[in-house]
């Protein structure tokens, strides 16, 4: 099994300290987003679990504990971009704070460990190609050495950041102006040693040296654990993303960070008053188990080829 921690929050940034609680008892409950009295308890045994897949743009909450995962295989997805905070408020300094606390996670696990994402990017009159271009390079430029692969994705508009991306007064590039900017992105990577990837992206940028890529990504799972794994598409996922199968243990309208690019979140009302909710110790992110609720045991194994 592989562990999705999280595409629905920044789990390593706000709510360490209930995962690794969780990982010391040995399980954890996860609500069904679909049908809310459905809850699967989910078995975090080193035996089942493959490898740990973090999203985050913050992992310093975690740095003084990831002692505690020396029986895991993990990998952390760092998301750093060049907006300010009228796209990310709650996202401390890049240059004085978040690309220091990246280096530092590198150093600890490993630069292959720590996947950079500059993603998605959004174009407007303040952000426009120059300045992503621009801020892409002096990401890069910081990031040499300590990271050996980027990913990027073009912002995609859903219902639930509809509302938000309305105000930002977003475009779109023609597909010829996007392979002049792909190209240009691939030139930098190239110049700092990074190799640039997208992510669920129908345009094909392979012709610069961008390869389609994937964030639940079995070719480093494999790497990252030392044996092949037998696994397939995530049919959760939309058909252009590469992901294979893993389990999701987040939960929407927890995240703090703010993004108004962000899915996840439909209603910062919801998510202050999930935050409310939290308990580092319980087996339920944000909530309480109530009378109605039914918890079944999910059926997980190893997916490691004997």
């Amino acid at each position: 099994m592989i562990i999705s921690a999280s595409r629905r929050t920044d789990l390593p940034n706000y709510y360490s300290e209930w995962f690794l609680n969780r990982i010391k008892e040995g399980y954890l409950y996860v609500r069904n987003p679909m049908n809310a009295h459905q809850i699967s308890k989910i078995i975090l045994s080193p035996e089942v679990v493959d490898c740990i897949v973090f999203w985050t743009k913050n992992p310093e909450p975690m740095f003084s504990r990831l002692d505690e995962l020396v029986d895991y295989k993990y990998y952390f997805q760092f998301t750093l971009t060049g907006f300010g905070r009228d796209i990310e408020y709650n996202i401390l300094h890049k240059r004085k704070c978040m690309i220091p606390i990246f280096q530092a996670l590198s150093y600890k696990i490993g630069r292959e460990r720590v996947i950079w994402r500059y993603d998605p990017i959004i174009f407007t009159t303040r952000y426009s190609p120059e300045y992503h271009l621009k801020a892409f390079e002096q990401i890069a430029k910081e990031l040499q050495g300590y990271t050996s692969k980027c990913v990027i994705s073009f912002v995609d508009i859903y219902r639930k950041n509809q509302k938000n991306m309305k105000d930002l007064h977003s475009f779109f590039l023609t597909e010829e102006d996007l392979a002049i900017f792909g190209k240009e992105i691939a030139l930098i990577a190239r110049k700092y040693n990074i190799k640039v990837a997208t992510c669920a992206e129908t345009i094909d940028l392979s012709f610069c040296g961008i390869e389609h890529s994937c964030c639940i990504d079995k070719e480093l799972i494999e790497q990252i654990i030392g044996c092949k794994i037998k696994a397939g598409k995530d049919k959760n996922q939309r058909k252009e993303c590469g992901c294979v199968e893993s389990v999701e243990i987040g939960t929407y309208n927890t995240c703090r960070n703010g993004c108004r690019y962000c899915y996840a979140n439909y209603s910062q009302e919801c998510v202050v008053q999930n935050s409310k909710q939290y308990d580092a110790h319980s087996p339920l992110l944000c909530g309480k188990i109530m009378e109605q609720d039914k918890i079944t045991e999910r059926k997980v194994k190893s997916l490691k080829e004997q």
